[in-house]
């Protein structure tokens, strides 16, 4: 019986007996693998012999003598020509055309790793704007950093957060001209904040006369004091008892269906670090903390799973997250390769020429990359 087995393209065939003779009498057309990238070469076993084909010896010395770069196009198409095998001659080119774009696929993702990324604002739609406004500075202590009407599209933008947009995460509130509520959904949790006294931040709210849902307590199975309050709209807000950080606006947490399929995508797709996960199944839940740097010095998104549920209702309120990158372009042929559905083609939008692109993770959820360089001239 004549079998193929597989072989690396690394191991030295001299001093195996070479059969021609068998070689010349097998029907079998032999595919050929472009061996510069470490393909396995086949070896073709009839008895207790094993030979490499000719066609396969010749590439072998070839590769060995030539660089990598010249086994592609038409010098890798001359490299395998055989008079009279087409069916060779073909199959080596696609090889090498698959090659060449598993090599592209791999640098692309390996970018992502070094491209500057950072959370730079969370997007959700308000009924009341003015009222939202003085409810974030009055009670969480935000200032607000800019406002835009954009009345031919009928909305208007307030950003708010604890600095600078250029060095800080922000949330950027969105009033749709009049659009007076919203429908939170199930899917999005809550939004993070650190202070210094969680106690004394709820007094404060309640003096105000914000919604306290959650007193001030030692979070379940921890030590870290916590406490829930809800905005104007219903939006959940986590407090977290921290010392002094530069990012106090400092989770955003949405449910997931599949946790290792999201941290997977994230890593990949995003650029982000797993950098903690923590099971709970007294409560039947687990979370992930991804982001691109230590939780108590940068904002982070908080992916939580409760066992058995796959889908959520996301609503109409929660948004996007938006985060910067170098290259709207690579990011979004990374997201494609990782599975994400690129709802924005990358490119500049209308009137402020800011690039952007758009994707879905595997949950639906929206992420809009936005150009650095372009967002530093936007706040100019």
């Amino acid at each position: 019986m004549l079998r193929v087995l597989p072989m690396a393209s690394t191991v030295v065939a001299s001093s195996s007996p070479l059969h021609l003779a068998a070689a010349a009498s097998s029907s079998r057309a032999l595919c050929l693998s472009p061996v510069s990238l470490g393909a396995a070469l086949p070896v073709v076993r009839f008895g207790a012999s094993s030979f490499f084909p000719a066609s396969h010896r010749r590439a072998l010395h070839l590769a060995s003598a030539r660089p990598h770069s010249q086994l592609f196009g038409i010098e890798g198409h001359r490299l395998f020509r055989k008079k009279g095998d087409s069916s060779v001659e073909a199959c080596a080119v696609r090889n090498m055309a698959q090659a060449s774009t598993a090599v592209s696929q791999a640098g692309t993702l390996e970018w992502v790793k070094q491209d500057k990324r950072r959370l730079l604002h969370v997007v959700y739609r308000v009924g009341d704007l003015e009222k939202t406004i003085k409810f974030y500075t009055e009670c969480l202590g935000m200032k607000l950093l800019r406002k835009r009407d954009i009345p031919e599209e009928r909305y208007t933008n307030a950003f708010l957060g604890y600095g600078p947009e250029d060095s800080h995460f922000v949330v950027e509130l969105t009033y749709n001209y009049g659009v007076d509520k919203y429908d939170i959904g199930t899917g999005f949790g809550h939004f993070g904040i650190a202070v210094e006294d969680v106690s004394k931040t709820v007094d404060l709210i309640k003096a105000k006369g914000g919604k306290v849902t959650r007193e001030p307590g030692p979070v379940k199975g921890g030590n870290t004091v916590i406490a829930f309050i809800e905005d104007p709209d219903g939006y959940k807000f986590e407090l977290l008892e921290r010392g002094p950080t530069p990012e106090p606006l400092c989770q955003v947490m949405l449910r997931v269906g599949d946790l290792d399929r999201s941290v997977d995508f994230y890593e990949k797709a995003f650029g982000m670090e797993l950098l903690r996960k923590r099971d709970n199944p007294d409560y039947k839940y687990t979370i992930a903390m991804m982001g691109y740097g230590p939780e108590d010095k940068n904002a982070v998104l908080e992916l939580t799973y409760n066992y058995g549920v796959k889908e959520y209702d996301k609503g109409n309120g929660y948004a996007q997250i938006a985060i910067g990158t170098d290259d709207v372009y690579k990011t979004a042929e990374a997201i494609r390769l990782c599975g994400g559905k690129i709802t924005r083609e990358p490119g500049p939008l209308p009137g402020i020429n800011t690039k952007i692109t758009a994707c879905l993770d595997p949950d639906g959820w929206k992420t809009v990359f936005v150009d650095n360089v372009d967002f530093t001239k936007e706040l100019e």
